[in-house]
């Protein structure tokens, strides 16, 4: 059985270990753009100087030969073949497949403005997104700008700043982390941010850069200029689709699959960033670009590749993070639309020094925000993927000590 693998991310590791670990014969190429299987959640500590670029491995330098993997890095596939059954690069190559797993991530979501081809304008997704940024560092700039508010933004304009740059962020809603998080947990983090000098603007976008080769200000969309030597983009991400033969795969925002982590197209598999799969939350179709769901699909797919069935829940969006001083934990659901059938209890908020957020559905917990007094974030995670019917009234479920054990049957 010739097993393909595209990508070589964390989704693409564990998916080639599963396949491994059931069948010892079978043949395994992966195929990434990168070359290094690293953790792409460390590179914000390499940016902010905590950790070095040679602590961002996750596996040896071994693990292809261990596992006698076909590797065929550094250059990216262009293109999937459904009907002669193989992957496709630019200069013509082509490798055939059995099974295949499109784990090829996703892309920062890029940014249209004029003066994109101005230096210092950086991403921060890669490895050597970071390794360009810091040593662009070297030159000694002083002024910096961060573009959007969520986790991206927030982990650049950390090390940034903790590098000793003077930072502003522009973030164009109205708080920060507002994907994570509602108004006023978003109220808090902002007020957080600004104490430890953080120069943050809401509601405002870039439209333009300016400068003599480099970068050396921004234009806001309401005319105003900012000086920055630095810039870093952190609009979010987008699957990497581009392979993708949509006459033959369903594809929505990701690549729609089903509890076996398999395309419409039998024998084609997605898992990661670019997988799109039912929400346990939402109770609909969601992409859920977070590492640990992307190991955990990588490893059900490669298993359901590999021969044993194995049915993945579904996905589930979570964080947790420290803003300076704040803890903040976020899972499923913050900010239910409005006229939907949800209610929201919490309590605390910027003059108690935490807040407690729920949300449910009926009687099952769709959603939770904590800052602060987190500890019990585990629980409340495990109630809403397990779909526990709540029968306590639900305000109990806001006290910081209150004992899960009353709502076992």
């Amino acid at each position: 059985m010739k097993h393909v693998i595209v990508g070589n991310g964390i989704a693409g590791v564990h998916a080639a270990e599963a396949i491994r670990a059931i069948d010892e014969n079978a043949q395994i190429t992966m195929i990434g753009d990168e070359t290094l299987l690293y953790s792409r959640p460390m590179i914000s500590y390499v940016l902010d100087g905590s950790q070095s670029h040679k602590k961002l491995p996750i596996r040896s330098e071994r693990f292809y030969e261990d596992l006698q993997i076909v590797p065929l890095l550094g250059n990216r596939a262009s293109r999937v073949d459904v009907v002669q059954r193989h992957v496709a690069f630019a200069d013509g190559t082509q490798v055939a497949y059995d099974r295949l797993l499109i784990a090829t991530g996703a892309d920062p979501r890029p940014l249209k403005a004029e003066g994109m081809h101005l230096g210092n304008i950086f991403y921060l997704r890669t490895e050597n997104h970071v390794k360009q940024l810091v040593a662009a560092l070297d030159d000694g700039f002083r002024h910096a700008l961060v573009l959007g508010g969520g986790l991206v933004g927030f982990k650049a304009a950390y090390g940034l700043l903790k590098r000793g740059l003077s930072v502003t962020m522009l973030i164009g809603s109205g708080y920060p982390l507002s994907m994570q998080v509602d108004k006023t947990a978003g109220r808090m983090i902002l007020d957080e941010l600004l104490e430890h000098g953080l120069n943050v603007e809401v509601g405002v976008n870039v439209s333009a850069f300016e400068g003599n080769g480099t970068v050396r200000q921004a234009v806001t969309d309401a005319g105003r200029r900012l000086p920055c030597e630095i810039v870093v983009i952190g609009k979010g991400v987008i699957p990497a689709r581009s392979i993708i033969p949509r006459r033959r795969i369903d594809v929505d925002l990701g690549v729609l699959v089903d509890g076996h982590l398999q395309t419409c197209e039998p024998g084609v598999f997605a898992a990661g960033d670019v997988a799109e799969m039912v929400d346990i939350a939402r109770g609909v179709r969601w992409v859920n670009a977070i590492w640990p769901e992307a190991a955990a699909q990588g490893r059900v797919a490669g298993f359901n590749m590999a021969g044993r069935p194995v049915v993945y829940p579904g996905s589930l969006s979570r964080n947790v993070m420290r803003v300076f001083t704040l803890d903040v934990l976020t899972v499923g659901i913050a900010n239910p639309p409005e006229k939907a059938p949800f209610r929201i209890v919490q309590r605390g908020g910027p003059s108690f020094g935490y807040y407690r957020r729920l949300v449910f559905k009926g009687d099952k917990l769709v959603g939770a925000v904590l800052i602060n007094r987190i500890e019990q974030g585990g629980v409340l995670r495990s109630l809403i993927e397990n779909r526990v019917p709540i029968r306590l009234p639900q305000e109990a479920l806001l006290a910081p000590g209150f004992n899960f054990i009353q709502l076992l049957p």
